[in-house]
């Protein structure tokens, strides 16, 4: 039997109704921390399961309620995260499916790891770029909200704090943190969608194969940082990246960072309505020295404002029509799926 947990939350108005963020009433000048001055309204959210580090909870550890969860269950499971900072290294298998992590304040449910491509493992071996993330997300429908995922190995080369292989995925008001490879889309059949979000990073921070939108996202670009995406879309694929009224900002020198680089040559990236700071490069998209690639990747924006969206793009670039954005909404890039239907029954 599910329980009931009374949480304090913001309603405001979006493409969906209203969204909801978890947290208390609190303050800060730093928007790209994530923290944000919220509006209460109260709302009972029921769940399955509690994870606690001071042993509160069901589980002291995340892994122990992921593990607890029946496998291919159709019902959504619902883990409640009390607030801490959770240090392990999670699998998510396929045959958890319908999993919701559920936290309270996504700046004080932290889940991080240190992995990172060059680390050797017990055979002496390099892990790699997929072997360094710290939470591995199999399962389809899966959704996280108000959870900080984090690698903390710092400025070390590759680093993923969440890779997705899952369909049917949903990041509703989450933290990404890192540096290169922050966050890795990466299953090719998969479906995404970020709403909310605070992704941050410095090289090819967004990159991978997957089908994922992300709307009123705030993707922050760090000192030392070049490129914002690096897409690896399939030929067969419809959309790559989609990103919608969301906000580049970040403390790298101006007018020093591409929006993307290709790196397969069907790569796709479109921003829509996006404000961009003045770290962005006038030319917006970078090859990745691969001349051919111009002729097989999409670029594309639309009605993009800001001082980063001045200057003269990239000729094999695209500024989309009228006529052309009628095909970039979730109906139909996500076919069969719309998320917010999800995020809607959530607060019902």
């Amino acid at each position: 039997m599910k329980r009931l947990l009374f949480f304090v939350f913001l309603l405001s108005t979006s493409s969906y109704g209203f969204s909801a963020r978890a947290g208390h009433d609190f303050n800060s000048e730093n928007a790209h921390q994530g923290n944000i001055k919220f509006r209460p309204n109260v709302l009972a959210i029921k769940y399955d399961f509690v994870v606690a580090a001071d042993g509160s909870g069901d589980y002291t550890t995340i892994q122990s309620a992921i593990d607890a969860v029946p496998d291919m269950r159709k019902k959504e499971t619902i883990i409640l995260i009390k607030p801490s900072t959770y240090k392990e290294k999670l699998v998510l298998p396929a045959s958890k499916t319908n999993v919701t992590f559920l936290g309270e304040d996504n700046k004080k449910t932290i889940i991080t790891y240190d992995a990172y491509a060059a680390k050797k493992n017990v055979f002496g071996e390099e892990i790699g770029t997929s072997g360094s993330s710290g939470f591995y997300v199999f399962g389809d429908g899966f959704m996280a909200r108000n959870i900080t995922f984090e690698n903390s190995s710092g400025p070390v080369g590759q680093a993923v704090a969440v890779r997705v292989d899952g369909d049917k995925v949903i990041f509703d008001h989450c933290r990404f943190l890192g540096f290169q490879d922050t966050l890795y889309p990466h299953g090719d059949d998969s479906r995404q969608y970020y709403k909310d979000c605070y992704i941050e990073g410095t090289t090819d921070f967004i990159f991978g194969w997957s089908t994922a939108v992300f709307e009123d996202c705030e993707v922050f670009t760090k000192e030392g940082g070049s490129y914002i995406t690096a897409a690896s879309t399939l030929d067969d694929t419809e959309y790559g990246f989609v990103f919608i009224n969301c906000k580049l900002t970040g403390n790298a020198p101006e007018q020093s960072v591409y929006l993307g680089r290709p790196w397969r040559p069907f790569a796709q990236t479109v921003f829509i309505n996006c404000n961009m700071g003045k770290h962005i490069k006038p030319e917006g998209w970078h090859n990745w020295n691969k001349p051919e690639a111009e002729q097989t990747t999409f670029y594309a924006e639309y009605q993009s404002k800001g001082p980063g969206a001045g200057g003269e793009r990239v000729s094999w670039s695209h500024q989309l029509t009228d006529s052309q954005m009628e095909k970039y909404n979730l109906e139909t890039i996500f076919r069969d799926w719309n998320p917010k239907d999800k995020l809607e029954n959530e607060m019902n």
